[in-house]
């Protein structure tokens, strides 16, 4: 587990709003698991953990495993890990790091996580 703790959103909020800039080491910040409903897990044990930044944007990690998801309209970008992201009736794309990807809001997804998968992503 990483050491690097953050501060309260609020904190965060207000810290942004003084400094007017704030950094986060994405690969060293602690996440808090999240649950993954049990009707999304396919396959696997797979977990999912996140940092919610405010305003719809953080990081987030997956385990291995396959997990499905309604997607909203998101941006992330690859920091560490492997998956492939199968869209109902659409494409099927490999994401690695460094990858940025586009996830159009109401896409049926399907994740094959191969390695642990850590993003940092923005919603709207």
């Amino acid at each position: 587990m990483s050491d690097v703790l953050m501060p309260d959103l609020t904190d965060l909020g207000r810290m942004l709003a003084t400094a007017g800039a704030f950094s986060v080491p994405v690969h060293d910040v602690r996440l808090t698991p999240d649950e993954l409903a049990p009707e999304q897990i396919v396959a696997g044990d797979p977990a999912t953990s996140s940092l919610e930044l405010g305003s719809g944007c953080g990081i987030r990690e997956t385990t291995p495993g396959v997990v499905t998801d309604v997607e909203q309209d998101e941006l992330f970008v690859v920091l560490s890990g492997r998956a492939t992201i199968a869209v109902e009736g659409g494409t099927t794309i490999e994401v690695a790091p460094g990858d940025v990807c586009l996830l159009a809001k109401g896409a049926r997804t399907t994740w094959i996580v191969h390695e642990t998968l850590r993003k940092v992503y923005q919603t709207r």
